[in-house]
């Protein structure tokens, strides 16, 4: 007589604190950079501290940003299995939207400027993204421009997520970053220092902090003129100017050089053990002009990314 046998029957439960990937967006480290600064000749009464964004997924800031454009175009059926999404970048936007797109299925085409590093050529491809390279001499402007007239060609293929115009990136920031900086510091920051791009990161925590507290000091940093090219960062006299920055909300812009930036990456990898990108050495050294003008405050400046995707530049040669 044959006998039977049957495979048990197997529960499946979700494990306590598992989270996916887009879960680990945001609530990044508050880092304290105090002792770099005052090494640099700032008081001992200031404090300068650091949010590490290389922490998010595809390691920057933009993740956030990425996510809540992706989101709310979904929310309001901008973005369906039947487009492809579609936007122009330097990097580290790209790789977030290439990223997104791999783990919700949707197409990902992104229009870089040809001169971006390898590295972040490379990982848009990785996550299956479409590479489109611009003219390397435009910059992210010749990107902006080539993507508007492939959409333009063909709107109904497409969504463009636009990040330079769209909303849902500084909103990003007014509801994630901004309040992440606030809690950290215990609302005792005097002075928030960042770079600008798209500007996304800058208004959303701007009008985030300046809402808390209106005598917060927002200081804007651009490259010193329009032949200083800081990677991520637009010179905004010069450049397409985003639909999404608002000149009021900035208290004092920053010019810096990219020398300035070079020496300050360069500096607080072997110094602090920070290995990270370009457009961070820019913020940190903005961060501690301001810093060294004070008596006491506390500052606190961002670092969009680590600096695994500018090795192949020859920064840490």
């Amino acid at each position: 007589m044959m006998t039977m046998f049957m495979a048990p029957m197997i529960q499946t439960a979700k494990v306590s604190g598992a989270t996916t990937v887009l879960d680990a967006i945001g609530n990044t480290p508050l880092l304290d950079l105090s002792e770099f600064a005052h090494q640099r000749g700032v008081s001992e009464d200031v404090t300068l501290y650091a949010k590490a964004e290389w922490c998010n997924p595809g390691g920057s800031v933009k993740a956030r940003a990425a996510l809540a454009i992706v989101e709310e175009a979904e929310r309001t059926g901008k973005l369906s299995a039947d487009k492809i999404l579609i936007d122009s970048s330097s990097g580290n936007t790209a790789i977030a939207y290439a990223l997104i797109g791999a783990l919700k299925g949707y197409r990902v085409h992104l229009v870089m400027p040809a001169n971006v590093s390898a590295e972040r050529k490379a990982l848009v491809k990785v996550y299956g993204a479409t590479l489109i390279e611009s003219d390397p001499l435009e910059g992210s402007d010749g990107a902006i421009r080539k993507v508007r007239a492939l959409v333009a060609a063909d709107p109904d293929r497409y969504f463009y997520a636009d990040q330079y115009n769209n909303p849902a990136n500084w909103k990003a920031h007014y509801r994630t970053t901004g309040p992440e900086i606030w809690a950290q510091t215990d609302g005792q920051l005097t002075h928030f220092v960042a770079g600008l791009g798209t500007t996304g990161t800058f208004m959303g925590i701007g009008r985030y902090l300046k809402e808390q507290n209106p005598d917060v000091e927002l200081v804007g940093v651009q490259p010193e003129d329009e032949l200083s090219v800081i990677e991520g960062l637009k010179h905004l006299e010069t450049a397409i100017v985003p639909g999404i920055y608002d000149e009021r909300l900035v208290d004092r812009h920053l010019p810096i050089g990219p020398e300035s930036a070079w020496e300050t990456t360069r500096a607080l990898a072997r110094q602090a053990g920070l290995f990270v990108g370009f457009s961070s050495g820019a913020a940190v050294a903005a961060a501690i002009q301001i810093a060294k003008q004070l008596d006491e405050g506390i500052v606190v400046t961002l670092l969009p990314d680590d600096g695994s995707k500018y090795v192949s530049l020859g920064i840490f040669d």
